[in-house]
């Protein structure tokens, strides 16, 4: 793998022109190959462990959209101008604990570690959470699991900017209604 070689101006320029997009021209459609980008920026996107605590949902779906509307007042009219609407999850505790399934299966599936490093890793993993950051709670930890989420999105606005793709975070949105709502469509 060679050197990037973007130039700083560049990277500024970017910056300078992402900004929250209020409503976007609704005939401007992403291609295909545009997302998948975009999608591979927060794949690429570090995190802490290389655990990746998220998940990633392209919303296209028109009905789930509209259904989306009166739970997430930040996104009303985006939800009917954006050529793609990205969700960010972060996993909740059950997910991110130093002994989940999930965990365990990115040690042994995803980077195929050997069992003893396995066990080294777990051990490892347990004391940074139980002592060095204190992650005693779901709340403690799901809110780790969003700063490694935010890391992943800003990594995705920032590599759409670097191509002229405008992008909006928004939080704007009632957690429990959004929850229910994906979880009874997705």
């Amino acid at each position: 793998m060679s050197t990037p070689n973007i130039s700083q101006k560049s990277i500024i320029e970017a910056f300078q022109y992402r900004h929250a997009t209020k409503e976007f021209d609704g005939t401007k459609k992403l291609s295909e190959n545009d997302i998948n980008f975009i999608l591979q920026t927060a794949n690429l996107s570090p995190s802490s462990f290389g655990f990746e605590p998220w998940h990633f949902i392209v919303v296209q779906d028109k009905e789930l959209r509209e259904l989306l509307k009166p739970v997430t007042w930040g996104a009303s009219l985006k939800l009917d101008t954006a050529s793609h609407f990205i969700l960010g999850l972060s996993m909740k505790a059950p997910m991110t604990k130093w002994d989940s399934d999930y965990i365990m299966s990115m040690m042994k599936d995803v980077k195929q570690f050997p069992e003893d490093v396995i066990e080294v890793y777990s051990k490892f993993y347990r004391e940074f959470q139980e002592r060095d950051f204190n992650l005693d709670s779901d709340k403690k930890l799901f809110d780790w699991a969003s700063k490694q989420t935010y890391i992943a999105l800003g990594n995705m606005m920032t590599a759409a900017a670097l191509n002229g793709i405008d992008s909006c975070p928004i939080e704007g949105f009632h957690e429990e209604k959004v929850n229910k709502l994906l979880s009874e469509k997705i």
